[in-house]
C-alpha cells in the first residue's frame, strides 16, 4: 500500500530528527553556529511550521500549530530579529512528536486529493507529504552539521 510506504517514511524522518536532536545541549540549543544562519531551536521550529504550513495549507486542512510560528521559524526568519520568546524547545518537541499522527488521521484517506497550485509543483496531498519529508530530511543534515560545529 503506498500510505505504508509514505507514512512509514515520515515517521522514520521524524523518529530521526527527534533523537538527533535529544543529543543538544540545552546550552548549544539556541547558539548560532559560524557559518550558519540559525539555531538548532530554529531549525526544529521550521521544520515544525513548514511541514504544517505545506501540507494542512495547501491542502486546505486547519493548521495544527499557532500562526505565531511562521514569524518565528518561517522561511527568511532567524533568531536574531525575534522581538519576542519563540515557542519553548519542549513544546516544539512535543509538537513535533504529535505531528505524523496528526497528518495521518486528517489525511491518510485523501492522499490522492488534488491540492492548490504551489511552488513546488505538488499535484496532490501524496506528494505535498513527500515533499515535507525531503525537506525534514535536508534540516536533519543541518542540524547534524550545526551539532558537530557546536561540540
Amino acid at each position: 500500500m503506498q500510505d505504508t510506504f509514505l507514512f512509514g517514511a515520515l515517521d522514520r524522518y521524524r523518529n530521526r530528527l527527534l533523537q538527533l536532536v535529544e543529543g543538544c545541549p540545552e546550552d548549544k540549543r539556541n547558539v548560532v553556529p559560524a557559518g550558519f544562519n540559525n539555531s538548532i531551536h530554529w531549525q526544529i521550529g521550521h521544520v515544525l511550521a513548514v511541514t504544517d504550513r505545506l501540507i494542512f495549507a495547501l491542502s486546505e486542512q486547519p493548521s495544527l500549530v499557532p500562526a505565531n510560528y511562521i514569524s518565528f521559524f518561517g522561511n527568511g526568519t532567524k533568531p536574531a530579529d525575534w522581538q519576542e520568546e519563540p515557542p519553548a524547545w519542549d513544546v516544539i518537541i512535543a509538537q513535533l512528536k504529535e505531528q505524523p499522527a496528526q497528518i495521518r488521521e486528517s489525511l491518510g484517506d485523501k492522499l490522492d486529493v488534488a491540492v492548490k497550485e504551489n511552488m513546488m509543483k505538488a499535484a496532490t496531498i501524496e506528494q505535498l507529504i513527500n515533499f515535507s519529508i525531503m525537506h525534514e530530511a535536508n534540516h536533519f543534515g543541518m542540524i547534524s552539521a550545526m551539532m558537530k560545529v557546536l561540540k
